[in-house]
């Protein structure tokens, strides 16, 4: 039987990177053994779910490059599946057949007890020791009972007979399990026939849907016994093969949670992590290709994935590796390509707005001389070419796309600001500190416009520092100067993609400062 995965998400809140894992570790498994990947939406939580969050979850999906073959969004076939729809919601008659079909059986019952008398059972169990479970007391009603109470209106949901009895199911990647459900007692499938429960919809769907492999969280694995017993209720055949895959969890060896901060791949989008870092950095959540390798592109995985290869225990989530994985894919991207992901950043930072036409924007890579960009603080107009030589002076440090901004932001000002004491090199005088600058500015004046690149203007500027006793003496406020901060590229670098006259005007007005 072909194989066949799905991710089922509950659409109540931003797609976290744990689920985003779970996505990936089922996108990949159908990938490798060229099957099919369905995205379903559980969304019978009528309260909490809604489109905006669906809508996160599927821009994410498709950010990261998770495309499904059957869903209820464009991005793979959509709707076009033939086991759809895809969201709960609109299969609501599908349940309420399978529920009615369970109640005539007496395979389930209506159940009226109320959480009041639920929680006094629950405790005076937990007082004796006891697995707090259902004791099974309205499964003793009569019919005439069930009926009667039903007819009056009393609050009522549909429980299912669990047989007590042991169940073994082999884990693809923990081998043998097995639990004793006399320990749970009868449980609640559905609040009406209108709102069934998720270990009852997810065997319906799952079935319907001719899923073959169950590939989610191990804080699921004591729901597979429970939904076991339901497929052979049901009359289901038992085709299911599951695979519960590790915890994703924080720094302090606890479940990652909202506690810990925002962990929803929106917000590692919106810092400037690229997608394909993201995906390198969850599945080294919990899977290991056997080697020393770090780096996999997500073609690569689809050929390498294996669950046999998948770790039982949890997984941390280690913030650092990811941006050391970030950071890697970074550096490998053509600078030009690198600058027009920044460009979003620094649009969000208030220090570049578009300019151009959309005809402009669209072949402004294929005409040097266009000016698509405005920078917002000066109103000068700048294209590609320079974006991309001041991105490719801070390529090699930068961890995400958000700190680029920070980092290069002089670039994209007219006057800047720093105190005198910025500008001062260790101890040398206020007047040693403006003989530099002058010396700077001389010596840059004379050269030419045809001739204004790194490599000349690092040799006529060492050459001068070198004579010095401490070359910091003449660098270090020529740097301060160009970039107003304690820490940046370097000056021959960073004059390099100023300019000349830029340059020069930024000693100038460095030196009016200590006057």
């Amino acid at each position: 039987m072909k194989v066949r995965t799905r991710f089922a998400p509950s659409p109540t809140g931003p797609l976290h990177m744990g689920n985003a894992r779970t996505a990936l570790f089922n996108f990949l498994f159908a990938r490798k053994e060229g099957g099919v990947f369905v995205v379903r939406i559980e969304d019978t939580d009528k309260e909490r779910s809604s489109k905006a969050w669906e809508q996160d979850l599927f821009s994410n999906l498709q950010w990261l490059g998770l495309e499904w073959d059957e869903g209820p969004m464009g991005g793979g076939s959509g709707e076009k599946g033939k086991y759809g729809p895809y969201r709960q919601s609109e299969r609501t008659e599908i349940y309420k057949g399978y529920l009615e079909k369970l109640l005539k059986e007496k395979k389930a019952y209506w159940c009226f007890c109320q959480p009041e008398e639920l929680e006094a059972q629950h405790q005076d169990q937990a007082s004796r020791g006891e697995a707090p479970h259902y004791t099974g007391k309205c499964r003793a009603l009569t019919k005439e009972q069930k009926e009667r109470n039903l007819k009056e209106g009393k609050p009522a949901v549909v429980r299912f007979i669990l047989e007590p009895k042991k169940i073994t199911f082999k884990d693809l990647i923990r081998g043998e399990i097995t639990f004793d459900t006399s320990l749970s007692g009868d449980i609640v499938i559905a609040k009406d026939l209108q709102t069934p429960l998720y270990n009852f919809t997810v065997v319906v769907d799952d079935h319907i849907m001719q899923i073959t492999h169950v590939i989610r969280g191990e804080d699921h694995i004591a729901n597979t016994p429970k939904q076991m017993l339901l497929q052979e209720a049901l009359g289901f055949p038992s085709k299911l093969q599951y695979a519960h895959i590790p915890l994703v969890l924080a720094e302090d060896r606890t479940k990652l949670s909202k506690r810990h901060g925002d962990n929803s791949t929106t917000r590692f989008k919106k810092e400037g992590y690229l997608p394909e870092a993201v995906i390198n950095f969850l599945v080294l959540l919990g899977w290991n290709p056997g080697d020393e390798r770090e780096i996999f592109s997500l073609q690569q995985l689809q050929k390498e994935f294996s669950l046999e290869r998948v770790h039982k225990g949890g997984a941390v989530f280690n913030l650092k590796r990811l941006d050391w994985i970030n950071g890697f894919y970074l550096r490998q991207k053509d600078k030009k390509a690198l600058a027009l992901l920044a460009i979003p950043f620094l649009k969000e930072a208030g220090l570049l707005e578009e300019n151009g036409n959309d005809k402009q924007k669209k072949f402004f890579l294929r005409i040097q001389k266009s000016q698509p960009y405005t920078i917002k603080k000066t109103g000068e107009g700048i294209g590609l070419e320079f974006l991309a030589e001041v991105v490719a002076l801070y390529q090699e440090r930068l961890r995400k796309l958000s700190e680029f901004p920070e980092l290069a932001d002089f670039f994209f000002k007219k006057d800047l600001e720093y105190p005198k004491e910025l500008l001062r090199w260790k101890d040398i005088t206020e007047e040693e500190l403006l003989s530099s600058l002058t010396k700077s500015e001389e010596l840059l004046s004379f050269v030419e416009e045809g001739h204004w690149n790194k490599k000349t203007l690092e040799q006529i500027l060492l050459k001068q520092a070198e004579a010095m006793k401490d070359r910091g003496t003449l660098l270090w406020p020529l740097r301060v100067a160009l970039t107003g901060k304690k820490a940046s590229a370097g000056p021959f670098e960073v004059a390099a993609v100023l300019g000349k006259e830029k340059t020069l005007q930024r000693v100038k007005q460095a030196k009016a400062k200590l006057q």
